[in-house]
């Protein structure tokens, strides 16, 4: 059973970007407004509104394709806490554990066995625990290169849990809102050769996240998704010949 641990939720200083603005719990119609009002002072990536979630134009527009070779999947090692989990997640990890420790490193499963399968990050969330505040727990290396243990399980047939569903969706960052998901774009210098790489391939975010974004909201809603990139892409067409006239 899940038992929630003692946490000290630090309140963090929140500014308007066109990173966070999706993260806000504020209506469509207040976001406009928002943008008016301190338009001066930032700039925005526009709102796509699908279904029951609010998504930054930033997914159709940034290029990305992960480049291992180049970031030796650092990600899994850098950061201020380890990987946030949806509630069910804890459970998933519990149920494969004994598989996807085979995988672990002695010090990660010392980590798990000494605090939990979860911690807490600074605003309450679920997350996967630290090693010495620096590499996941359930990571493994192989050649300098950080390997996540739930997905070798995973990839082996032995786990029916892939990985948590933040780190199958990174660079996108997902809130929960009122009534709606809202979904961003992380930049985060520690997948630059991510961005090259994409931008040399030609690679939408979206496109190089199809997997996890069909394995969290379906089939259809990423359809929905692929017609909006087109409707923007024609339109970028349009205004692109128009400003030639």
């Amino acid at each position: 059973m899940l038992q929630f641990k003692p946490f000290f939720k630090i309140r963090a200083c929140f500014f308007y970007s066109d990173e966070n603005l999706a993260s806000r719990n504020i209506t469509p119609y207040i976001i406009k407004l928002a943008h008016l009002y301190i338009s001066k002072l930032t700039t925005f990536a526009a709102m796509i509104i699908i279904d029951d979630t609010l998504i930054s134009d930033h997914l159709l527009d940034a290029k990305f394709c992960c480049d291992l070779a180049a970031c030796r999947g650092i990600c899994c090692v850098e950061g201020d806490a380890g990987a946030p989990l949806e509630d069910h997640e804890y459970y998933m990890i519990e149920d494969n554990l004994e598989e996807i420790k085979k995988h672990m490193t002695a010090a990660g499963k010392e980590v798990i066995e000494k605090n939990g399968l979860y911690d807490y990050d600074s605003e309450g969330q679920l997350v996967t625990p630290l090693v010495n505040d620096r590499e996941c727990a359930f990571v493994y290396f192989e050649n300098g290169t950080a390997f996540c243990a739930m997905e070798k399980a995973f990839n082996e047939g032995k786990s029916d849990f892939q990985k948590p569903i933040s780190c199958h969706l990174y660079p996108i960052r997902i809130n929960y809102l009122t009534d709606k998901t809202a979904l961003n774009y992380h930049n985060w210098h520690v997948c630059d050769p991510a961005r090259v790489k994409g931008k040399e391939v030609g690679l939408p975010l979206y496109k190089f996240l199809k997997e996890p974004l069909i394995r969290m909201f379906g089939e259809k809603w990423y359809k929905k998704l692929e017609a909006e990139a087109e409707k923007k892409l024609k339109n970028n067409e349009i205004d692109s010949k128009s400003s030639k006239i």
